[in-house]
């Protein structure tokens, strides 16, 4: 197993995901996030419909389909209460009046939140936030 990025939380959404994760070394030329984007928007490619990728389609030379937002947010973790803060904010995204597709954090699958809250290891590349400080 690579250990090019240690993953400490994650959030998959109907739109978006957010992460805490802990870059280590390069994936060859490329940062992990940006190995994380081509890959994961090849595997949309191939996986949507080409209805569903009309809603991607742009106008640029170097690519036909865009689906991440070129400014996704990095916030450095500097302290115990910064990384405990996102934390929450991650696993209550769920549960936001938004969304409301859990009542309780730890119900909602596609996230660590089970993992922190019941001790659950349903994902193991998960590594535990709450060691690092």
């Amino acid at each position: 197993m690579s250990n090019k990025i240690d993953v400490f939380a994650f959030i998959i959404m109907p739109n978006h995901i957010h992460t805490i994760w802990r870059i280590n070394e390069l994936n060859g030329k490329e940062t992990p996030q940006g190995s994380f984007l081509k890959y994961t928007a090849h595997e949309f490619k191939k996986r949507l419909s080409e209805n569903d990728l009309l809603g991607y389609r742009v106008n640029a030379i170097n690519k036909s389909y865009e689906f991440w937002r070129r400014d996704s947010l990095a916030i450095h973790l500097y302290s115990p209460n910064v990384a405990y803060q996102k934390l929450d904010y991650l696993h209550n995204n769920p549960t936001a009046e938004r969304w409301q597709l859990v009542k309780e954090p730890a119900e909602y699958y596609y996230s660590s939140a089970s993992f922190y809250e019941k001790g659950a290891n349903t994902f193991s590349f998960l590594k535990d936030l709450r060691f690092e400080f």
